[in-house]
């Protein structure tokens, strides 16, 4: 079996990056996402809704400069209050 853990990615940077962003059902995620990305162009795309509606799922595509760029992005969205998980 392949330890994924110790595989390291190998991405040509600047590049375009994804991050699937799950929050409660009456977030503003279009709000939420500007207070973390700033100006960055970016474009989020809903994509699914939880079976009972209290959570929606959302695609947030932005450019990524560099690996530390991505993991902080990573870090700092997940740690904002109206966003429940980042994947």
């Amino acid at each position: 079996m392949i330890d994924l853990s110790k595989e390291k990615l190998e991405l040509d940077y600047p590049c375009n990056w994804t991050y699937k962003l799950v929050v409660k059902e009456q977030i503003n995620i279009k709000t939420t996402v500007k207070e973390v990305v700033l100006k960055r162009e970016h474009s989020i795309v809903e994509s699914k809704t939880s079976k009972k509606g209290k959570f929606k799922s959302y695609t947030l595509e932005l450019l990524v400069h560099n690996e530390d760029d991505r993991k902080t992005l990573f870090e700092v969205l997940g740690q904002h209050d109206n966003i429940k998980m980042v994947l």
